[in-house]
């Protein structure tokens, strides 16, 4: 069992309020609380692959790995806790969705760490639910109140598109880079200028631009994104068909589902697990590249010119070329010997 996080840890403070509740957590979910905590009945909504993995074991049917919550799983749910997320467009696109199906009266209990911007969450369900603060620790701050005017959700609202040369890029809220190019993915594509061929993989694809790019560039390529986000699969999903592109699209932890070996592995990793820096991602990502490559396959990177990434690929591939650099972003390439 992963430790709490200090979000479920100010939650756990408050217990009395869940024993008769039938709750359902939801937003940024980074721990197993849900298969702990004590109530009626819990059920989890999560985006993220990897912690519907580590919950369902437990859980079962009761979480859900899915961008918008479906209306018959909640249906049953009287009591709302929300991990706040660090994104603040990704809450009020969350919160609108999950307040569409909840009854009025319903309990809603927001939570998350202060540098997160939780603050903001009185003023983001503001006539939709008073939200007072009721407790403040662990660097976070609890807020509760009842749902007095449920919302009504759209989907076709949040959507956010923008142009790149000929490639149309959808993306939702919470998606990397969802309103315009970022500049490492910039530099990245500036070296994918050569003719590519045969398998590419997508890894941690976000909104889709990278294979987009690849794809509509170079007709011949077989296109596979994956990403442990469900609103980054959504988003790639849309920004594919936006193009005319087609490719498999698959919900993984790095490569945890990932069983095909590949041309090319493309990626613009992040480093980040919530608001949280974490490393273990791309260092598997870089570690595990090799044995997803065919004979003479590239894995090619953009990172923050500061990652400790020379290492990690000097290791997997017995060296490393670098094809372009700024002051902040460096592009790498590996090739399987």
């Amino acid at each position: 069992m992963s430790l709490l996080t200090p979000a479920s840890e100010v939650i756990e403070r408050h217990l009395e309020h869940f024993t008769d509740r039938h709750v359902i957590l939801a937003g940024d979910i980074q721990d197993e609380l849900g298969a702990t905590l004590e109530a009626a009945s819990v059920r989890v909504l999560t985006n993220q692959y990897h912690r519907w993995k580590n919950l369902q074991p437990t859980l079962g049917d009761n979480v859900v790995f899915a961008t918008t919550v479906p209306a018959e799983f909640i249906q049953p749910c009287d009591t709302l806790i929300y991990f706040w997320p660090k994104n603040k467009q990704e809450a009020a696109f969350q919160l609108d969705d999950l307040c569409t199906h909840l009854a009025v009266g319903s309990q809603i209990f927001v939570v998350g760490e202060n540098r997160s911007g939780v603050k903001s969450a009185d003023a983001i369900m503001e006539g939709i639910s008073t939200l007072q603060k009721i407790d403040s620790a662990r660097r976070c701050g609890l807020y509760h109140g009842e749902l007095e005017h449920p919302t009504e959700f759209n989907i076709s609202r949040w959507w956010r598109n923008y142009q790149l040369d000929n490639v149309v890029v959808n993306a939702l809220p919470g998606v990397f880079s969802n309103s315009e190019l970022d500049i490492g993915s910039d530099l990245l594509l500036s070296t994918l200028t050569e003719p590519m061929n045969g398998n590419v993989l997508d890894l941690a694809c976000g909104n889709g631009v990278l294979a987009a790019v690849v794809g509509s560039q170079n007709p011949n390529v077989t296109l596979t994104l994956s990403d442990v986000s469900s609103a980054a699969l959504d988003s790639a999903t849309a920004t594919l068909a936006a193009n005319k592109l087609t490719g498999k699209i698959i919900p993984s932890d790095v490569y945890s589902e990932i069983n095909d070996k590949f041309d090319w592995i493309i990626s613009n990793p992040p480093f980040h697990d919530g608001i949280n820096t974490s490393y273990n991602a791309v260092e598997t990502l870089i570690s595990h590249a090799p044995k997803y490559l065919k004979k003479g396959g590239r894995l090619r990177i953009v990172a923050n010119a500061f990652l400790p990434y020379p290492d990690l690929l000097d290791k997997a591939f017995g060296g490393h070329v670098v094809l372009a650099k700024t002051g902040k972003f460096k592009v790498y390439e590996a090739i399987k010997r």
